[in-house]
């Protein structure tokens, strides 16, 4: 086995009642946390096609948390997934009682601890990977799409405004996925722990009041992180009050593991590759989705040189020319045509939103929401457009409202016009001339050059 020294400040030294006792309660509360001892992660696991591995599939299985309560009820409740704390608490508090009970005789659990912080630490380090190269590589916060820029500000969720505000500066987004690697490959090495762990107080401390804040719906994972990195700060403390405040010596560690068995060495060894070899295929996966298909952006491009912002210039509905009007329910005021297969059209229509995060990996464009969720301002429409007959076949891509289909013939009588007619949603016939608006947008100009609006 391996065989353990310790510096002068004695390690070894008898543990007081109630270090013993909050001891055992962490570890239980952390353990149950850590190793997946939950079915549906296993389920998670064995449903992954490795032949044909998505990144996400990796990140979802790193930011797994236990659930003893199905996501319906979180919501319905309305406490987040801070109700499967509350099990965890009570799991931690009584096996605690039972552990402290059993092992009455116990004087202390030096090497526990030391291999608790190990866990603690391998935990931290691959969930902050995982969310470290999806901001390097802009993916959880894409660029706004033009839509999306085209929105009042009232018609965002929280969380929306604060993704758009993070992923329209895709190099502050890297900056910021780079932060968490560091903090990572901190936490890997036992030496630069204090490092790792003041670099997450920083960040993620920050990135947990902004989830609470902003209503993302991580809470109760980042604020899981943030424990985490408490509980191992928590070991620094009073060297660190030694060295700042006292300023007398501190050691900087006061348990130090020598593996002298084979078996254990080669142990850490594996565990150290495996991690390493998980950040490579991670970073591998991630970039490759970023360069060839972000998952939460559309991959079909839109009708040829049709991408921009269009006044509606003529309305007919029914055979009955409708004046532009913000109030009338049925009259378009504006349209978008993205840079994919997706046209959104502003009116004065009721829009059922959609709630999720748009988080989910799917491969058909109508499924990929994140350009919709989360706010009420246009109606999202995916489209596939053939070319020889001149035809739009569209479907509301808000899984609400999928019903809604429209079929239109389009012409291009120039550079800046485009003319759809066809039928509606509802049945009607519909004539309408789309006028390009040529607009420059202040974000996209940039300050340090001469702009004219």
């Amino acid at each position: 086995m391996s065989k353990i020294t310790t510096n002068t400040n004695n390690e070894s030294r008898e543990w007081k009642p109630w270090e013993k006792n909050l001891f055992r309660f962490f570890f239980i509360f952390l353990v149950i946390q850590i190793i997946p001892i939950d079915w549906k992660f296993y389920k998670e696991l064995f449903s992954i096609n490795w032949l044909h591995l998505h990144f996400h599939d990796l990140f979802k299985l790193t930011k797994y948390q236990p659930q003893f309560f199905s996501d319906n009820q979180i919501a319905e409740w309305g406490i987040g997934g801070f109700a499967n704390w509350v099990v965890f608490i009570v799991i931690a508090a009584v096996g605690a009682v039972i552990w402290g009970k059993a092992d009455a005789q116990r004087k202390e659990y030096t090497k526990l601890y030391y291999w608790l912080r190990v866990l603690v630490r391998y935990r931290l380090a691959f969930v902050l990977v995982t969310y470290g190269f999806i901001k390097f590589f802009p993916l959880q916060m894409p660029y706004p799409s033009l839509s999306n820029l085209l929105t009042n500000y009232g018609d965002y969720f929280a969380w929306k405004i604060y993704f758009q505000t993070v992923g329209i500066a895709p190099k502050y987004e890297s900056f910021l996925g780079f932060v968490e690697i560091l903090a990572a490959f901190l936490l890997f090495n036992r030496k630069t722990v204090t490092f790792g762990v003041g670099l997450i107080f920083g960040f993620l401390g920050n990135v947990a009041v902004a989830n609470g804040f902003y209503d993302i719906g991580e809470q109760a994972l980042s604020t899981f992180i943030v424990l985490l990195a408490t509980f191992l700060f928590v070991y620094d403390i009073p060297r660190l009050y030694d060295l700042l405040i006292k300023e007398t010596p501190a050691y900087a560690n006061k348990f130090i593991p020598k593996f002298t068995d084979s078996r254990l060495r080669n142990a850490r060894k594996g565990l150290k590759i495996a991690f390493l070899a998980f950040v490579v295929l991670f970073a591998y996966k991630a970039y490759d989705n970023y360069t060839n298909d972000p998952y939460k952006i559309p991959h079909t491009p839109g009708l040829s040189k049709a991408f921009g912002y269009y006044n509606v210039k003529e309305f007919v509905l029914n055979k009955d020319t409708i004046p532009y009007s913000k109030t009338d329910p049925n009259r378009w005021q504006d349209v978008v045509f993205e840079k994919w297969s997706t046209l959104t059209i502003k009116v004065n229509r009721p829009v059922k939103i959609d709630l999720s995060s748009g988080e989910e990996v799917h491969e058909k464009d109508i499924d990929r929401n994140y350009e919709l969720a989360g706010y009420a301002g246009r109606h999202y429409f995916y489209y596939d457009a053939d070319t020889v007959n001149h035809t739009l076949s569209l479907q509301n891509k808000n899984k609400n409202q999928r019903n809604e289909k429209l079929q239109l013939k389009y012409e291009r009588p120039n550079d800046s016009t485009i003319v759809l007619s066809g039928i509606n949603e509802n049945r009607d016939s519909i004539h309408v001339v789309l006028a390009k608006i040529n607009k420059k947008y202040m974000m996209f100009e940039g300050r340090r050059k001469p702009v004219k609006i």
